[in-house]
Order: C-alpha cells, then sequence, then structure tokens
C-alpha cells in the first residue's frame, strides 16, 4: 500500500514535521487521538474525494474563525505600513500628482507592490511554520486538511494568490471580507475560500 499523501497536499510532508497529523495507536492505549473527531465529525465522507475518514481526526481543533479575523486584521496592518513607506520613500503616492493618468498609474503601481508584498510575507511565513505573526500571536497554525502538515511553499502560494491579489487590484476589504468571512459559514471545515483553493485548515496551537 502507498504511503504517498491523498492528492492536493502539494508534497510528502518531512518525518520531522511536528505538526504532522500522527495516526491513532491501538485502542485501550489513553491517547487523546482515541477521541472523537472534533465538531462532531463521525467519518461521513470527506468533500475532497479523501475517502470516509475525518481528515481532522487527530489534528488540533479548528481556530474560532473570530481570532483568525484579528490575526488577519493584525497582519494587514503590520504589511499596509511596510508598503506605506516604501510607496512613501520613492515617491509612488496615489494622491501627490494633476494628472489623472499618472495617478491612475502610481496607484496601479502601489497596487502591485502591495499584492506582492502581502503574497510574499504570508507565503514565506506560512511554508515555514504555518503561522503568519498575527497567528502565531494569537495561538493558530494553517495546516493541510488532509495529513495536518505544515503547507508547502507551492500549497501557500496557491492560498495567499487567491486571497492576496484581488485585494490589491480590485475588491480591496470587500473581497478580504467575502474570502475570509466565508470561514464563518463553511461546513465542516471552517474554511475561507482561499483555504478552499489550496485544501488547508486553520487549526489553534494552544
Amino acid at each position: 500500500m502507498s504511503s504517498e499523501p491523498p492528492p492536493g497536499s502539494g508534497q510528502q510532508p518531512p518525518d520531522d514535521d511536528p505538526f504532522r497529523k500522527q495516526p491513532p495507536p491501538a485502542e485501550g492505549s489513553g491517547s487523546p487521538y482515541n477521541a472523537p473527531p472534533p465538531y462532531g465529525g463521525s467519518g461521513g465522507g470527506d468533500p475532497y474525494g479523501g475517502g470516509p475518514a475525518d481528515p481532522l481526526a487527530g489534528m488540533p481543533p479548528l481556530a474560532p474563525s473570530g481570532r483568525r479575523t484579528l490575526a488577519r486584521i493584525i497582519d494587514m496592518i503590520m504589511v499596509a505600513v511596510v508598503v506605506w513607506l516604501i510607496t512613501w520613500g520613492v515617491g509612488v503616492s496615489e494622491y501627490n500628482v494633476d494628472s489623472d493618468d499618472m495617478q491612475y498609474g502610481k496607484s496601479l503601481a502601489q497596487s502591485a507592490l502591495a499584492a506582492v508584498l502581502y503574497i510574499a510575507y504570508d507565503t514565506i511565513m506560512i511554508s515555514r511554520s504555518g503561522q503568519t505573526l498575527g497567528k502565531k500571536w494569537l495561538g493558530m497554525r494553517v495546516a493541510n486538511l488532509d495529513n495536518g502538515s505544515t503547507p508547502s511553499t507551492q500549497t501557500t502560494l496557491i492560498r495567499s494568490a487567491v486571497l492576496w491579489i484581488p485585494f490589491a487590484f480590485c475588491c480591496a476589504c470587500i473581497w478580504t471580507a467575502v474570502s475570509g468571512g466565508w470561514s464563518y459559514f463553511d461546513k465542516p471545515y471552517k474554511q475561507g475560500l482561499h483555504d478552499k483553493a489550496a485544501k488547508t485548515v486553520v487549526v489553534s496551537t494552544t
């Protein structure tokens, strides 16, 4: 029987990944992995085609959506400050020219810079530890849905791009509210739209 992870994990998680989901040991060992799946999961089927087993079994509980929102706001503020400092330093501002064409060009440059920085920040931080600073401070992390491991760079890049490209170029806070706010209503995995694209979940670390 193959030991490869189900499709969608991006890569085989390293054996020393401390967050990799552990298989339940033999019955009666007293391990917390013998507990029922979180959020009432009963093995009713994986919408991603992973079979009848509950992919959340053996993983920490899902992070509350409200805490996720607060962590996202913290991350947005920190990156926005960096974007503002860079654009101010090089003279790329939306409000300092009279020509409409020049104003549009500089606004587009600022949006492109914001998209690059937001995507880079999320991708680098999450692919290393599953956590941005906001998530780390509030006790949560991003995990692959199928095996609980830290997402690969490729998986995290997909997740970040879905979240930040619309934000930077057209929809701003509306898209962030829709994509992130999806987790308030999504069942059973509390995924935002960016989580669905990358097949990830956000779980508590505390």
